[in-house]
């Protein structure tokens, strides 16, 4: 089982009232979380990650998923469109400095 990924297999449940998006179980390895699947829409942001989804002929409910694009996670800091300098005065500003622990 070396080099080999962990099972991510997506079971659908439920439609939204729109018909646009599907509530969606996932286990990924052991893990089992609750989702939405919305499908990409030009111009809009993307929540989470971009899957690929393989149906199962034994299951009309049940897809393999493959992560084509994952989540980006917050850093705390500006984003990187801004320049070097921006961020050293955001830096300056905003990141946490050491507390003084002189007795007065």
């Amino acid at each position: 089982m070396a080099g080999r990924k962990p099972q991510d297999v997506v079971f659908v449940y439920g439609k939204s009232d729109d018909g646009k998006s599907c509530d969606v179980l996932r286990q990924r390895g052991e893990s089992v979380e609750a989702g939405r699947l919305r499908p990409l829409e030009e111009g809009k942001p993307i929540h989470g990650e971009v899957v690929q989804l393989k149906s199962r002929e034994d299951s009309p409910l049940l897809f393999d998923a493959e992560v084509q694009h994952g989540a980006r996670e917050s850093t705390g800091r500006p984003a990187k469109v801004a320049s070097e300098r921006y961020r050293q005065g955001w830096d300056s500003i905003w990141a946490k400095r050491p507390r003084e622990h002189s007795l007065n």
